[in-house]
């Protein structure tokens, strides 16, 4: 398996993306006018948000796991209800990523106005509930009940995180178990359902099942921990949205959580910055250098590496193929990228 040695200035190696992604490219190929032909109607506002939101992009991560899975367990990763279900799960993402901006009141994604900073927050839920509502009927096709109790459970899960989520806005008690569970219901679980309706396409075990579905939880999680790193590290450009927002929203993400923990001073520094909506009072800079000082962040760097480990653990049950070498690959993508 290829090792991920990056230099500073380049976290990951542009060949290795290609490696993951080329492999499934045409899947996603498909998979793209899968969404473009879903998100058309009649309706000419909703073709247009349509087109909005799917032209906005972003890595496709999440399909391409569906995909990979699939060809990993031994199945036809271009088959229509395949392709379907990948569509599916890109659909999903993007209906919680038009809800979240609205939420969290944000101007722009992916380095392009958010669909309610474009058009305003009346348009943009009706467009995520289009989106979901889509998404269902797409997979209703399938006409599999144990995929469409997987996905239910998922988008509840989904719901209830960022419910979760919102009672704790400005609450800097907040603790690494509350953390976590808002992670896996937000992020992970759709990590998770990913790999396991990918194994269940492929016709396999219940065992095989099951471990798909372990791979994309520690995945997602691992996922989420480098997002969180990166939110406070990385520049705008870099991650297609404000850095460091998560803090002037009032939300403290694992590092900011062991900060204040360490150092209990640093909460009424951070209610500072959460009510003044600016870092003028203690700059973004100052706060990343008590996170290096203190090993924060490589503590959560090495939290993220145990769960990739994790992650890949779980592919010992699947043939050694080029599809279980790319997932082996992708715990090292998601935690290594710089965006």
């Amino acid at each position: 398996m290829q090792t991920f040695a990056a230099s500073k200035k380049e976290l990951l190696p542009t060949s290795t993306a290609r490696k993951i992604f080329g492999l499934v490219s045409g899947e996603l190929a498909l998979v793209e006018k899968e969404f473009e032909r879903q998100a058309q109607s009649n309706i000419q506002v909703v073709n247009y948000l349509g087109d909005y939101v799917r032209a906005s992009g972003g890595k496709r991560v999440r399909p391409a796991l569906l995909v990979l899975t699939n060809y990993g367990v031994g199945g036809k990763g271009d088959g229509e209800g395949v392709i379907r279900l990948a569509t599916v799960m890109e659909m999903l993402h993007t209906a919680t990523l038009v809800h979240d901006d609205i939420i969290d009141n944000a101007d722009v994604r992916r380095n392009r106005a958010s669909i309610n900073a474009r058009f305003g927050n009346q348009t943009a839920v009706l467009m995520g509930d289009w989106l979901y509502m889509s998404a269902f009927e797409t997979a209703l096709r399938e006409r599999s009940l144990e995929i469409l109790d997987i996905l239910t459970r998922l988008t509840r899960k989904m719901t209830e995180g960022e419910l979760i989520q919102m009672t704790m806005i400005a609450h800097v008690g907040i603790t690494v178990d509350d953390y976590f569970d808002i992670l896996r219901r937000k992020t992970a679980y759709l990590f998770s359902a990913c790999c396991e309706i990918g194994a269940i396409l492929g016709g396999a075990t219940l065992e095989i099942q099951n471990a798909m579905r372990d791979y994309g939880l520690n995945l997602g999680i691992a996922f989420q921990l480098a997002d969180d790193i990166l939110e406070l590290t990385a520049e705008s450009t870099d991650l297609g949205k404000a850095a460091g927002v998560d803090l002037l929203e009032g939300k403290l993400t694992l590092p900011l959580i062991k900060l204040v923990q360490r150092d209990s001073s640093m909460k009424a520094v951070f209610e500072k910055i959460m009510f003044d909506g600016t870092y003028d009072s203690y700059p973004r800079e100052a706060i990343m250098d008590r996170l290096r000082n203190d090993g924060i962040l490589k503590d959560i760097t090495d939290e993220a590496a145990a769960f990739a480990q994790r992650a890949r653990k779980s592919l010992d049950v699947l043939a050694e193929t080029e599809y279980r070498s790319a997932l082996e690959e992708i715990p090292n993508f998601v935690i290594e990228r710089n965006a």
